[in-house]
C-alpha cells in the first residue's frame, strides 16, 4: 500500500498547449492517503480516466510529479510502480482456465504454489466463480469475464494500489451491488489503497470513504458522502450529487438575509460575498411543503415510489422539493427552507457562514417560522 501524492499534475494531449482549455487536467495537487478508498466521480470528459492513467503509468503528465510514499515515480513504468489495474472491459486470457487466469499474476512473481492456491480459491469464492474454476475463460459471459478481471486485480496482496476504471459497466445490477459490497469488505480487511473511477454517483458513494468529484479537468471537492451532500463546495457538486440535485436560486445578500424577489430568508449567519453571481443552494430534502412560508406554483409532481418530487416555481425560479409518499400537498402550497440545509455560493463556489451555523440554525429556524408541516 502507498500514499499517493499528486504534485501539481497537469496534462494535455496537445503538443503545445497554451491555454487552460487545452489541458485535460488543468492542475491537480492532492494526496490520496495510504490505505484510503477513493472514488473519482464526474461526467465523461472531466479528466478522471486521464488522472487514473497517470497514476498507473499508462500516461506521463505534461507537468508535475507523482510520488508513492514520498518517492518520485513519475518516470517509472507501470510494472515498476507495483500496482494492479482493472479496466472497464475484461482483460483476460481466453485459453486459460478461470483458476489459471487468477493464478498467473502470482506465479509470475514467484509465489509458492500452496499460497497461490490459497489466494486463488479465496478470491474465486469472493467473486462467486468457485464452481467455474476449471472452465476455460473462452465462452463465458461478459460479466463473468469481468469478474475474472476483478479477481486478477484483487488476488495480489503486495500491491501499492489497486486502480479500477469503471469496472462494473458490464456487470448486471444485482451483481454490481454484491461486488461493491465485497470490495468494501476487502478494503477493510487488507487496507489496500484503492482508486475507483466512475460516472455513477451510487457506485462512488457506496464504495468510497472519500469521493473525489472532478469537473472540467479539476478536482472541485474531496469529501465523505455526507460532506458532498450537506456542504457541496461547488455548484457542480450540488447539481451532480443527489437525485434530484440541489436547487440553486439567484439571490441577493443583505447582512444575514437572502432576498429572492419579494421574499426574505433568514440565514444562520452573514456570508461574506462580493460582486458577482450569488446563489442560494438548498437540497430538495430541506424544502418543506405546507401552508406557511413562501407561495409557489406547482408545475408537476413525480411519484418515484418511496416519495414524491414536487416541482414548482418560486419567485419565477424553478425549485424541487421532496415530500412523503402520503404527505398532503395543499391546493395553495407554500415552502419553507430548513436553515440547516442552506448554502450560499459566489461565482459557483461555496461561501462559509461560520458553520457553527448548524448550531445556530435553531434560532434561524424559529425566525423563519419553521413548523415542519407537510413534508
Amino acid at each position: 500500500m502507498a500514499r499517493i501524492d499528486l504534485d501539481h499534475i497537469r496534462h494535455s494531449y496537445l503538443p503545445n498547449p497554451t491555454r487552460d482549455e487545452h489541458f485535460a487536467l488543468r492542475e491537480v495537487h492532492h494526496t490520496f492517503e495510504d490505505g484510503g478508498a477513493y472514488a473519482l466521480l464526474g461526467p465523461s470528459g472531466c479528466g478522471k480516466t486521464t488522472l487514473l492513467n497517470i497514476i498507473s503509468g499508462l500516461l506521463k503528465p505534461s507537468h508535475g510529479k507523482l510520488l508513492f510514499d514520498g518517492k518520485d515515480i513519475t518516470n517509472l513504468s507501470t510494472q515498476e510502480r507495483n500496482i494492479a489495474q482493472v479496466f472497464q472491459f475484461p482483460v483476460i486470457y481466453d485459453t486459460m482456465t478461470v483458476y489459471d487466469n487468477l493464478a498467473f499474476p502470482l506465479r509470475n512473481r514467484g509465489v509458492s504454489e500452496p499460497e497461490v492456491d490459497r489466494k486463488v480459491r479465496e478470491t474465486l469464492a469472493m467473486i462467486d466463480l468457485a464452481d467455474w474454476a476449471k472452465r476455460k475463460a473462452r465462452g463465458l459471459t461478459a460479466d463473468q469475464k469481468q469478474k475474472i478481471s476483478l479477481g486478477r486485480g484483487l488476488v495480489r496482496s503486495d500491491v501499492n494500489a489497486i486502480l479500477f476504471d469503471e469496472p462494473l459497466t458490464v456487470i448486471d445490477p444485482h451483481m454490481k451491488w454484491v461486488l461493491r459490497s465485497q470490495l468494501k469488505q476487502l478494503h477493510r480487511r487488507f487496507g489496500h489503497t484503492m482508486v475507483y473511477v466512475t460516472h455513477d454517483q451510487t457506485e462512488a458513494l457506496t464504495f468510497a470513504e472519500h469521493v473525489v468529484v472532478m469537473y472540467d479537468g479539476q478536482i472541485v471537492q474531496i469529501g465523505t458522502p455526507a460532506e458532498l451532500f450537506e456542504r457541496p463546495k461547488h455548484t457542480f457538486v450540488g447539481y451532480f450529487i443527489g437525485s434530484p440535485g440541489m436547487n440553486f436560486l439567484a439571490t441577493e445578500i443583505d447582512g444575514n438575509a437572502a432576498r429572492l424577489g419579494s421574499q426574505t430568508i433568514k440565514l444562520p449567519a452573514a456570508p461574506s460575498v462580493g460582486p458577482g453571481k450569488i446563489e442560494l443552494g438548498i437540497r430538495p430534502e430541506y424544502v418543506r411543503v405546507g401552508r406557511e412560508g413562501m407561495p409557489v406554483s406547482v408545475t408537476r409532481i413525480d411519484d418515484v415510489g418511496r416519495h414524491k418530487v414536487l416541482r414548482a416555481t418560486l419567485e419565477g425560479q424553478d425549485i424541487a422539493a421532496i415530500v412523503g409518499e402520503d404527505a398532503e400537498i395543499p391546493a395553495e402550497p407554500h415552502v419553507l427552507f430548513d436553515p440547516a440545509g442552506i448554502n450560499i455560493y459566489a461565482d459557483s463556489w461555496r461561501v462559509e457562514m461560520g458553520r457553527a451555523d448548524v448550531a445556530r440554525a435553531d434560532g434561524a429556524r424559529a425566525e423563519n417560522g419553521h413548523r415542519g408541516k407537510g413534508g
